[in-house]
């Protein structure tokens, strides 16, 4: 029957059924052939892709070591922060997205857009961070919004948290996102795009060491991207701790003092504390200084512009990078060299009448009066600069720079930091070598008082202050005592380096050290008015021409534009037979050291010597409520009142 109704067909109805058939045919085998790829040849492998469509991998950041001062205080530490983040490739209505997201937290729509849009070298599924420290307002906001956003999320990270803002931010340095140019270098080949890093200071100094290591969780997510179950998850491991040189205390005292002697205003300057005797910076302050916790997450457009636009340069490490004359704290390593090579000694005098002469020109003494006959003693204790011309002009340039290097100046002083400079002492072969003109003597008289081409940061003063007065060992100022693991085990010590000797006999280094001691303790010493109770002091005041003298001398110094006035020095340490502390303080356009930086000094030494009594106190015995002195219980009472209980 079926035969006869298909004989019945017309033959080219018959041959469309006949195509239809084989075509059917060809499209199911196609799709079993497909089916069969997909399930048993690919199936392995796409069902671990499936599985990574809806599992995500969230990395954890490590919280970066603790940097602690001498005595075990924070200054550098961690806190939980809330960050915004967005995952390119999960964003599906950026132009929706954006302008709602900065409306909830208060940002500019083009901005994120920019952010996650040049992802720097990111993948697209990689999250893009957008805000680094969301204030719980803002994370509530996004969170009751979070359904409406795919592609954002929010999460905890450890931040950094330094604890005084502005304790010392020159030395600490700043955080930031690691810079394209950095990771195609070797020392940030585990690096990810994002990822913060120590960008200047102790934080870029010892990053390997605070970095600490990731770590990162799997966990399923919905449709729209937001966490359902966490499968599986590695602990970040800590950053291990650094232990500094620096005194939290005295650190304070000096940044209280500046501002006080300045009216409440930080004025520019710096002021260094070391221990002569190991190196160990006990003050670094540079004014005025800013806040690093600014930068932790990425700082905006308008504190940047604030800090780099301050007339005042808040970003400039006075102490490590400014360079200055020396001005009269230059005359004791110039007293020195006098001594060591013959040109002077305890006798010799020189008549002061307030000037001098070479050839046609007269150089000022900075008391017009003059000072009569001088010897070297006076001639420190009252800073004649008429003494110091005319030792200067018999030992020459080349022979004063000699010493000065002995004493550490000309060089960096080596604390580690990218930022030091090396001052400038100039010699004949320099001046010829850099301006290709011949010394002059003129200018080994500018010279020999601490001016001319003469120039020092803070640092190296300090450092030449403690070769003078440890007897004429130069030692590395040693800013890191040790580092330790996460769990406080000791990894490295770092111990004192000697890194030369001065070359001056000891006894005329005792000769130079005894002026020193009458600037303090004689009623004419210049730095009278710093003397501590109880304790001898040895110091040197120094005052930097900022504009050539014809400009100025006949002002007297509020008549003087404060950008003209000069820079204000003070070099001390104490005590003067024995040092164990050494302070540098430059006010910039402070005038007369004696008045604008020798109290922040006297500040500093006295807060100093303070601890070190309350150290060596003898602690009180506790009392009773009755007055009498409370019972001491020894082991040994304790194991008798025990046999005592037994035998009863």
């Amino acid at each position: 029957m079926l035969g006869n109704l298909g004989s019945g067909l017309d033959p080219h109805v018959e041959r469309r059924v006949t195509w239809l058939s084989l075509l059917v045919i060809v499209a199911f085998s196609i799709f079993g052939l497909r089916l069969f790829q997909l399930q048993v040849i690919q199936g392995e492998a796409l069902r671990l892709r499936s599985e990574r469509n809806r599992i995500r991998t969230v990395r954890l950041e490590a919280p970066r070591g603790q940097i602690l001062d001498r005595e075990g205080r924070p200054i550098a530490t961690t806190r939980a922060a809330f960050s915004l983040q967005a995952i390119p490739a999960e964003v599906r209505q950026p132009d929706v997205t954006w302008p709602v997201l900065a409306e909830l937290v208060g940002g500019e729509a083009g901005a994120l857009r920019e952010r996650v849009e040049k992802p720097r070298g990111r993948r697209r599924f990689q999250p893009v961070d957008l805000v680094g420290d969301l204030s719980r307002d803002a994370l509530a906001r996004v969170e009751s919004h979070r359904y409406a956003l795919p592609g954002v999320t929010t999460d905890v990270r450890p931040r950094r948290l330094y604890v005084d803002g502005e304790f010392a931010p020159h030395l600490l340095g700043t955080l930031g996102q690691v810079r394209e140019s950095q990771l195609k270098t070797r020392a940030f080949a585990d690096y990810r795009a994002g990822e913060v890093v120590g960008q200047s200071g102790i934080e870029s100094l010892l990053e390997a060491h605070l970095r600490g290591r990731a770590g990162g969780r799997n966990v399923v997510v919905d449709v729209a991207g937001r966490e359902v179950e966490v499968l599986e998850e590695v602990e970040p491991e800590p950053g291990g701790s650094v232990v500094l040189s620096l005194d939290w205390d005295l650190q304070e005292i000096a940044r209280q003092a500046y501002r006080r002697e300045s009216g409440g205003v930080d004025r520019a300057g710096a002021v260094v504390a070391l221990d002569p005797r190991n190196g160990d910076v006990l003050v670094l302050l540079s004014s005025p200084g800013y806040d690093p916790n600014d930068f932790v997450g990425g700082i905006d457009t308008a504190t940047w512009r604030s800090l780099n636009d301050n007339p005042r340069r808040p970003l400039h490490d006075r102490v490590l990078s400014g360079q200055y004359p020396p001005g009269s704290t230059y005359k004791p390593i110039v007293a020195a060299a006098a001594l060591e090579e013959g040109i002077a000694n305890a006798e010799t005098r020189v008549f002061c009448p307030g000037h001098w002469k070479l050839g046609r020109r007269t150089y000022r003494c900075w008391k017009r009066a003059g000072h009569g006959w001088v010897d070297m003693q006076k001639a420190l204790v009252e800073s004649c600069d008429v003494f110091f011309y005319e030792i200067g002009r018999k030992l020459g340039i080349d022979r004063i720079a000699y010493f000065a290097r002995g004493f550490g100046l000309g060089r960096k002083p080596g604390i580690g930091l990218p930022q030091e400079k090396a001052g400038l002492v100039p010699t004949t072969a320099w001046k010829l070598a850099r301006r290709g003109e011949p010394w002059i003597g003129g200018e080994t008289i500018s010279a020999a008082i601490g001016q001319g081409y003469n120039l020092v940061t803070p640092l190296q003063l300090a450092v030449a202050t403690a070769t003078l007065a440890n007897g004429g060992t130069q030692i590395r100022p040693r800013i890191v005592l040790r580092r330790t693991d996460r769990d406080g085990r000791i990894l490295e010590v770092t111990h004192p380096e000697v890194r030369g000797t001065a070359p001056v006999a000891l006894e005329h280094l005792e000769r130079v050290r005894d002026g020193m001691i009458g600037v303090v303790s004689s009623p004419r010493g210049t730095g009278h008015a710093v003397a501590v109770k109880g304790l001898e002091v040895a110091a040197k005041t120094g005052t930097a021409q900022v504009v050539g003298l014809q400009h100025t001398e006949d002002l007297d110094e509020e008549e003087i534009a404060e950008h003209h006035r000069d820079h204000a020095w003070f070099i001390a340490y104490a005590p003067a037979k024995a040092p164990e502390i050494v302070v540098t303080v430059l006010v910039e356009h402070g005038g007369h050291g004696g008045s604008a930086a020798g109290p922040v000094a006297g500040k500093l030494i006295q807060a100093w010597w303070d601890k070190k009594q309350a150290a060596l106190a003898p602690a009180e015995s506790p009392t009773l409520e009755d007055g009498s002195p409370e019972p001491v219980v020894t082991a040994d009472a304790v194991v008798e009142g025990e046999g005592d209980r037994a035998a009863n």
